[in-house]
């Protein structure tokens, strides 16, 4: 067995356990390689059936591109997709593009507190509608306490210092002191109620790793990876006024396997092109520890 081999053994065995130990569960789906990855191996540890409900939260600055790919997607492996947003931010226009706050705290309002209150319920949901290919207006509903997420540990400083199953209090605040330990693959799955957790199955996965995944499984990923002759591309999506392209001129999954081999990016961030990152010194940790994916 090799290492592509036991980090997908490992995905699908913390997939199987969290959908055994949460009854309402779902997946978050930030339509980027890694969350596409973590797409992927549901469809194989649930047999070509995701039986977990994936939700994205839509903060209206996403290139357009993304939320095509979304759609089409979704359609095509009929995946039961929940969109959520902070419709009150976004209706005062009170965002950074609109020049109304910085961009921790358009961050903070269009994704931490729009997944904070669209998993509790207490917001809309918008839910795809295979039949006519439209969204739903759905309110109410039980809450997610079970939340998967496709975080990596060597991608950003804050997300080396998660569990496999890391607990949130009820309003999804993260302590980052009181974490249980997980030695020798033994998880703890059960945590008093009101505790809400967040389930990583790509933990200890690299970027290389992902990529690699990507090549052997010949997994659909979205365009924007890849140079398209301009001597750049995006390593990391997010909203568009926030995300920065890297020089690269890999066009293709092999050659950004390449890329990375090669240790191009050895001393770049895979976030270096993420402005909100840079904002305080410890953006990401600074959302993160409030609720953020």
């Amino acid at each position: 067995m090799d290492q592509l081999d036991k980090l997908e053994s490992q995905g699908v065995y913390i997939l199987r356990e969290a959908y055994r130990e949460f009854k309402q569960l779902v997946m978050l789906w930030s339509i980027g390689k890694d969350s596409t990855v973590l797409l992927w191996l549901a469809r194989k540890a649930f047999l070509g059936h995701v039986p977990i409900p994936l939700m994205h939260i839509d903060t209206h600055q996403k290139i357009p591109a993304m939320i095509e790919y979304r759609d089409r997607l979704a359609m095509k492996w009929k995946l039961r997709l929940i969109v959520g947003q902070n419709e009150a931010t976004l209706a005062r226009n009170a965002t950074f593009p609109n020049g109304a706050c910085s961009r921790l705290q358009c961050c903070a309002a269009l994704k931490s507190e729009a997944l904070k209150h669209t998993l509790s319920g207490e917001w809309p949901r918008w839910v795809l509608n295979h039949s006519t290919g439209k969204y739903d207006k759905v309110t109410g509903g039980e809450p997610y306490t079970g939340v998967i997420v496709g975080v990596r540990a060597d991608e950003e400083g804050s997300r080396s210092k998660e569990r496999y199953f890391s607990p949130r209090d009820r309003h999804s605040d993260w302590d980052v002191s009181n974490q249980p330990p997980e030695l020798w693959n033994q998880f703890k799955t059960d945590f008093s109620p009101g505790t809400h957790v967040r389930i990583h199955p790509l933990l200890d996965w690299t970027e290389l790793n992902i990529w690699e995944y990507i090549e052997r499984e010949n997994i659909p990923i979205i365009d924007l990876y890849f140079d398209k002759g301009t001597g750049k591309r995006y390593r990391s999506l997010g909203c568009a006024p926030c995300t920065g392209p890297v020089d690269s001129t890999a066009c293709n999954v092999h050659e950004i396997i390449e890329e990375l081999r090669s240790g191009k990016f050895t001393n770049i961030a895979e976030r270096s092109g993420r402005a909100q990152d840079k904002e305080d010194g410890q953006g990401l940790e600074t959302l993160r520890r409030n609720g953020y994916m």
